[in-house]
């Protein structure tokens, strides 16, 4: 079974790309759409991203980097493992360009060459330790928690999730969904998280699943069911430029997948730690240093004090555990 990774980035500090945005962007600090400094600043950490799967993920087919004509100066694109995929690669050109990760995300495969069973990584995301590919896949299946999470609805992010549970409540009957998977929706592995689960069991609808922020495995069959269901909806929001309301996320295409049973049961969060770096940052440096963890997200935010103290801390400590080049650099 090949698996590809497929990972997303942007240097905002390129001036060309800062020219494009701000003929879209009146406000390049402008939040309401989610565009900010800390979504697209480059703090020095994406060679790690490289290193880290170069030594704890070697089995990988394929990297997919996906990126806007921009390639840092360090990556050696000539190493048979990268794939340099560009927005006009994959996404159709009069949605380009755009600056709404969902827009991206969810066209991702489109991407020329991308194998069947990939990972998708936001560049927050890093290996720290050894990992094998049934973290991700077994039995040909995505691993995945099946839970459900109440979200308020005065949060944007999960506004748009609700978006997506909408569509899901089109396509899927909840309980003959849980009938007939019912050993992966109450997985033992879940612990106190399927409490929802029960709670919800009798109710017809679904709500909102538990979203962990995730490397995430996917099958590419699952968009192309997706984008035949729900095409339309899909369509007409790739216009947003930035993110809006009306928004579908990537999350819509996960929990699809789970309501067909194409998933195996694992509770991600056993090896998997989210670090916001505004309250977090000395936790995340000594996770890091001690590996803790088989992957954690490195969450920035603009309101970081001493940032550029955090950020030296953060590559010290990456630095430890992954001191030489990869192939990957140049």
């Amino acid at each position: 079974m090949d698996i590809d990774f497929v990972i997303t980035w942007v240097d905002m500090t390129d001036p060309k790309w800062q020219a494009e945005f701000n003929k879209y962007s009146n406000n390049p600090q402008n939040t309401s759409n989610g565009v900010s400094k800390a979504r697209f600043r480059d703090n020095g950490f994406l060679r790690y991203w490289f290193r880290g799967v170069e030594k704890f993920a070697p089995w990988v087919r394929k990297i997919h980097f996906v990126t806007c004509c921009q390639i840092p100066n360090w990556l050696d694109i000539s190493n048979s493992k990268i794939n340099i995929i560009d927005h006009k690669d994959f996404i159709p050109a009069q949605y380009l360009p755009t600056y709404n990760s969902v827009v991206i995300e969810r066209y991702i495969h489109k991407i020329p060459g991308l194998a069947e069973h990939f990972v998708y990584f936001n560049d927050d995301f890093f290996i720290i330790q050894g990992i094998t590919p049934e973290r991700f896949f077994k039995n040909g299946l995505p691993c995945d928690i099946a839970t459900f999470q109440y979200n308020p609805s005065w949060s944007q992010w999960y506004v748009r999730i609700k978006n997506n549970i909408r569509i899901i409540n089109r396509h899927f009957n909840k309980k003959e969904v849980l009938k007939c998977h019912h050993n992966k929706w109450f997985h033992s592995s879940y612990g106190k998280k399927t409490i929802w689960n029960y709670i919800l069991k009798p109710y017809s609808k679904f709500i909102t699943l538990r979203t962990p922020h995730n490397a995430q495995p996917y099958l590419k069959q699952t968009f192309e069911e997706v984008w035949s269901a729900a095409g339309k909806e899909l369509s007409e929001t790739s216009v947003n430029k930035f993110r809006a309301l009306n928004d579908y996320t990537p999350e819509l295409f996960r929990t699809w997948q789970i309501c067909k049973g194409n998933f195996e049961p694992y509770n991600t969060y056993c090896d998997t730690q989210m670090f916001p770096l505004m309250i977090k940052s000395k936790q995340a440096i000594k996770a890091i240093r001690n590996q803790q963890y088989k992957l954690i997200c490195l969450n920035d935010n603009i309101h970081i004090r001493k940032y550029e103290e955090v950020t030296q801390n953060i590559i010290l400590a990456f630095e430890h555990i992954l001191p030489h080049k990869s192939s990957f650099e140049v």
